[in-house]
């Protein structure tokens, strides 16, 4: 339990699906607030109706509940971006410019806001990326996180807000459908695997890309937000690394549990976004400062998949 109040926006999105349910659990139910433009149908958790571009609105919700943490997790993503970029800039920026001025306003005591592995592009190394490689994304999502990176900086150095991030690669989860990032291959094809169905991927089968399992990546973040202020000595975002594979290598972990599963390969516009991406990530800040170590590999995040999705669909 805290004392402080938790608002997640863009709780309906592949993290927040995930994360909301366990910050109640971990703070209490009524220390967290959902919110999204949709309000779900199921789910015990408080949440309201918000568009985060509007800055009035937010206002309103912060002031409601007294809230002194906020997770911002509005984003368009990768793949889904590239189909129209000015509408996907204009709205991740937006929200993030209203996110931070209302926390200063209001003395928000913290906040996480993530960045990705699209803030890199072909002027970083893409093996073992370090920490502070040089940022030169080439797709739009990747422009905006590096964006939000210096933004969140400038507040923290200017007006000492706690802003905590870290640079996810890949999420690879049950709880939500595939969200349009380029690494969401890895999602769909469990689902695809589990159904009985084929799989077309939309990149080759030996792109190399940074994962991590959803598991992984609740207990980072929560793993970053409890450490001690004095621990986070990196204040754009923390690379987090969790495993790297290749699409055949996730075909090849399925057919173990699935024989008969069919993959092709059919490389799309995502192939351009994946290959200016990281094959690995060097995410030493982070374990020196506040003890990260990922437990998933790729043969625990195949049999986790198929058990979680299993179920999900035996439900439906």
């Amino acid at each position: 339990m805290i004392n402080d109040t938790i608002l997640v926006i863009g709780a309906n999105g592949q993290i927040g699906t995930a994360l909301l349910p366990l910050l109640q659990q971990t703070y209490g139910h009524d220390n967290v607030i959902g919110a999204d433009l949709v309000v779900p149908s199921n789910g015990n958790a408080v949440f309201e109706q918000l568009d985060a571009t509007d800055s009035k609105a937010l206002a309103v919700l912060i002031d409601k509940y007294n809230v002194t943490q906020i997770y911002h997790l509005v984003a368009v993503l990768s793949a889904k971006a590239e189909q129209n970029y000015l509408w996907a800039w204009n709205l991740n920026m937006q929200t993030l410019l209203n996110v931070l001025e209302l926390a200063r306003e209001k003395n928000i005591k913290k906040l996480f806001i993530p960045s990705s592995i699209a803030a890199f592009g072909k002027g970083a190394p893409q093996d073992m990326t370090p920490q502070n490689a040089y940022l030169d994304p080439t797709s739009v999502y990747g422009i905006s996180k590096v964006a939000t990176e210096n933004w969140s900086l400038y507040y923290h150095t200017r007006f000492g807000l706690d802003i905590r991030s870290l640079r996810y690669p890949g999420v690879i989860s049950y709880q939500s459908m595939p969200g349009g990032g380029t690494t969401d291959y890895a999602v769909d094809i469990y689902h695809k695997a589990v159904q009985g169905q084929a799989y077309t991927c939309y990149l080759k089968e030996d792109t190399t890309l940074p994962m991590i399992y959803i598991d992984d990546t609740l207990r980072s973040t929560l793993e970053l937000m409890e450490a001690p202020a004095e621990n986070i000595r990196v204040r754009t975002s923390y690379n987090l690394a969790g495993v790297s594979f290749t699409p055949l290598e996730v075909y090849h972990s399925i057919r173990k549990h699935y024989p008969h599963f069919k993959c092709s390969f059919e490389p799309d516009f995502r192939q351009g976004i994946a290959d200016s991406w990281p094959r690995t990530i060097d995410d030493s800040a982070a374990r020196q400062d506040w003890g990260w170590k990922h437990r998933f590999d790729l043969e625990k995040i195949t049999v986790d998949m198929i058990v979680k999705l299993t179920q999900k669909y035996n439900k439906a």
